[in-house]
């Protein structure tokens, strides 16, 4: 059922997954407005100056939001990361809920996912699922193939200011935006029900919300595959998980009471 998407995931390191979640859209809606109810220790406002629309986002949530735990465990996500990763097994990381209000233009910068973690695996992905249709110029794009590039790139807050790390094998992001057409870059218009699956290495970004008619409200879900391992980033992690730093050394494997492993439907 998955053989192109998983070629094309291996290749590009990302790929659109066409009406996969149409059925799990309105209960995501309904977590959300739980989840906006009852905020979680990390929910943020990300540019608090903007008055024309905010740019929030909330995250780690899911043990007790009953919507987002429903989605997790019942849900095809699980499935669909084994099967994109060709895993062995496949368990949850996090969730992440990023809300674009109408009319909002914070950028999100050019980042990859990885070195803002503090666990990796041998395999990973996040689906990026959105509860409102996204045009093609408000939407996630990515850098095809940067997930092979090989190099670990600076994170920086969405805020703009770098993650302070005691580490200096980071690189700076390129250019992208001033180079674009030295790339091979994807995106795509979305409907609700469509989602957009991505290696947690593929570099990616986004404009503002550029409807002035509805919000982009989007649940994303990190997965990991095989052999998930905390990572001693040596500085600041998001989510930052500090407890684990005491619990955990360098690449010894991620306790599953926190990071279980799902059943695949």
């Amino acid at each position: 059922m998955y053989s192109q998407l998983r070629e094309d995931f291996a290749r590009d390191g990302v790929v659109v997954i066409r009406g996969l979640f149409r059925d799990w859209i309105e209960l995501l809606r309904e977590a959300v407005a739980y989840n906006l109810e009852h905020p979680g220790p990390f929910f943020r406002n990300y540019n608090p100056e903007n008055n024309s629309g905010r740019f929030i986002g909330d995250y780690c949530n899911w043990p007790n939001n009953p919507g987002y735990r429903d989605y997790i465990l019942n849900g095809p996500a699980a499935g669909l990361a084994k099967a994109l990763m060709g895993s062995q097994q496949v368990r949850i990381f996090h969730e992440h809920l990023l809300i674009k209000e109408p009319g909002n233009s914070k950028v999100t910068p050019w980042h990859h996912d990885e070195p803002y973690y503090c666990a990796t695996a041998d395999q990973t992905v996040s689906i990026w699922l959105p509860l409102d249709p996204v045009s093609r110029d408000s939407s996630l794009e990515f850098v095809a193939g940067s997930h092979q590039w090989g190099k670990l790139f600076r994170p920086r807050k969405f805020t703009g200011v770098d993650y302070q790390r005691d580490v200096d094998d980071l690189h700076p992001i390129p250019d992208i935006d001033g180079n674009r057409d030295q790339y091979r870059i994807l995106g795509w218009e979305l409907e609700p029900g469509d989602a957009v699956a991505f290696d947690h290495r593929t570099v990616h970004g986004a404009p503002g919300n550029r409807s002035q008619e509805h919000s982009r409200r989007v649940v994303s879900t990190r997965w990991l595959g095989d052999n998930a391992r905390y990572v001693d980033r040596r500085g600041e992690t998001s989510p930052p998980y500090p407890h684990l730093a005491a619990r955990l050394k360098d690449g010894e494997a991620l306790p599953e009471d926190e990071f279980p492993f799902i059943a695949t439907h």
